[in-house]
Parts: structure tokens; sequence; C-alpha cells
């Protein structure tokens, strides 16, 4: 069988990676009813079960851990409606150590200012123990999570985005090279963990942790600089007299046409722009219109002031008035 996953807070980005990973086991033979029994406590214990798991480096028992008992029921609803698999991921209220406990991977998805809380809970060094713990708190590093977690704690961060929710996603993990004498075998066996996990929302790519902060402006923050672009593009639509609907629909697939031309072919931004581009037609025409408006270096820069704002997200408060010039 696989391992047992417990998710630490169900936000957006919880609910988007236990749902890609549920997605993607869409196994042969689904547990009938349900794969566990709740005990008093609300934590429950695995019923055995014939499904056959066919990656080992994916999980066959899930634990969803939230603070409060109406994120159950709502949580539930979602997830019913997936159907299948769906069903069997356990909601539980209020009992993260012991769930922890159970678990053999743990992903953290708690708001960034609770992380402390939760890791430094009576009991929960012990249920931490020896395990493999992923962190997608946008501005937690490593080094902090370290003081509150036992030193046989593995740990990797995690910076997933939105389109995860639709298995687009852009996931970048820290190496786990640089954690004190793991075996290689232990190493190998996480990065393979964490591959799966994140590919089964999308791609997903190691990179140091000192370029967190870049790839939580460029994939954390882009879908929303991305989302101001297509919406403009399809305001030039309307005012063009296209119906509203349909240009949206245009400028959305258009942009994931090009996008995906670049990731597939490998195709440069600029060749794909070049060929587009017939002299005195409308593409450059329309391009040296973007080109006054300075679209490129606002949306770096758009970039670069994301980078430097997240910089300062889960680090300890500046002295007041520190931040006025961001308002």
């Amino acid at each position: 069988m696989g391992y047992t996953l417990c998710v630490i807070g169900c936000g957006t980005m919880g609910v988007a990676i236990l749902s890609g990973v549920v997605d993607t086991l869409k196994w042969p033979s689904p547990f009938p009813n349900g794969i566990t029994h709740s005990s008093p406590s609300g934590v429950s214990t695995p019923v055995p079960t014939l499904a056959t798991v066919p990656d080992e480096s994916l999980p066959s028992r899930f634990i969803a851990c939230v603070s409060r008992d109406d994120s159950v029921r709502k949580l539930k609803r979602t997830f019913d409606a997936l159907g299948g698999l769906g069903q069997s991921i356990q909601f539980i209220a209020g009992h993260n150590v012991e769930s922890v406990a159970q678990a053999d991977i743990i992903i953290l998805c708690s708001k960034p200012h609770q992380a402390e809380g939760i890791l430094t809970a009576h009991g929960m060094a012990a249920a931490l123990e020896g395990k493999l713990l992923i962190s997608i708190l946008a501005g937690v590093k490593i080094s902090q999570m370290r003081d509150w977690v036992p030193a046989s704690t593995r740990l990797i961060r995690a910076m997933p985005n939105t389109p995860c929710k639709i298995r687009e996603g852009m996931t970048v993990l820290s190496s786990p090279d640089a954690e004190l004498h793991t075996p290689v075998h232990v190493l190998a066996r996480d990065k393979e963990i964490c591959t799966s996990i994140f590919s089964s929302i999308g791609r997903a790519r190691f990179l140091d942790e000192k370029h967190f902060d870049a790839c939580t402006a460029l994939s954390g923050s882009g879908p929303a600089f991305a989302c101001i672009f297509l919406e403009a593009m399809a305001d030039g639509g309307v005012m063009m007299g296209l119906p509203r609907a349909e240009a949206l629909e245009l400028a959305a697939q258009t942009l994931q046409g090009a996008a995906r031309m670049t990731l597939q072919e490998g195709a440069h931004p600029a060749a794909i722009k070049d060929t587009v581009t017939t002299p005195g037609g409308c593409t450059i025409a329309g391009v040296l219109m973007l080109e006054d408006g300075r679209v490129r270096s606002t949306v770096a820069r758009a970039i670069q002031v994301a980078t430097e704002r997240a910089s300062e997200l889960g680090q300890p408060a500046k002295p007041a008035g520190y931040r006025h010039h961001h308002h």
C-alpha cells in the first residue's frame, strides 16, 4: 500500500492539492463505502481494503485537518460531489496531533501566522518524529520551521499556485539535499513523493529556497497579473463590438495557446511574436501600442515589487511605519 497523507488546513490550496491527488488516483476498484471507521475522538483507524495502489509514491489514505466543524461539513459536501475516492477522505476538526501521528507525510496548508502554533502544539513534536513535512506557506522559511519541529523531521517547502485547482498548477519545491544527515535513499524517495503529489496537479520543479520569493511572485501572484492582461484583451474585443463571452473565450484560449507553444515546443516568446508579426500588418501596430504603454517594464516591475513584498511575508513584524510606502 501507499502511505497516509495528512493535510493540515483546507483553504483553497489545501483543497486543490487534495482534489488533484484524489483525481489522479482513479483506482480500478474504488472503496465501496469509504475507507475508515471513526473512533469517538473523530480520529479513525484504517480498514484493510482491496484497492491496489499503482504507485508507491502516491497516498492510499487521506486525513484532512481543519479547525472548525462547519468547515468539515462544507468540505465533505465538496468532496462527496467528486464521488469515488473523494468520499474516503477523513475530515477532522481540531485533532491535528492525533492525525499527524497516524500520517506518514504531512502537508501544512494553514495560514502562515498559524504555523508556529500548529507545529509547537503539545504532543506535535512526537507525532512529527522522522516524518516528511511539506509546507506550502508563503514566506515561512525552512530555517524558521526548523526551530518548531524535531531534528528528525524532514522539511520541504512547496510553492504551488491556484491553477492547481484544475491540474494546471506550477509548483516549486525546495531541494531537500541541504537537509542534515538524511540518507540518500530517503532524500530520493522524498523527492519522488513530492514530484508525484505536485505533478498530479500540474508541473513541479525543484529549486533552491533562495529563489522562493521570486517564484512566489512569478507563479504564485502571476495568475492575477495574467488575468489583468486577459481581461484587458477581452475589453478591447468588446470595445470593437464582440460579445463579452466570446471576447473572453478568444482571449483566454489565445493566451493558453501562446503559453503552450512556449512550453511544448520550447518556442521562444519573441520567435512566436515574430512569426505572427507581418510587415506593415495589424500585429506590429498593436505591438507598438503595447511598447508605448511600457507593458514589458511594467509587468517585469510587477514581478519585482511582488518579490520584494513576498520577502516580508511570514517574517517577524518590522517597526511601525515600515510598510507605509506599500499601501
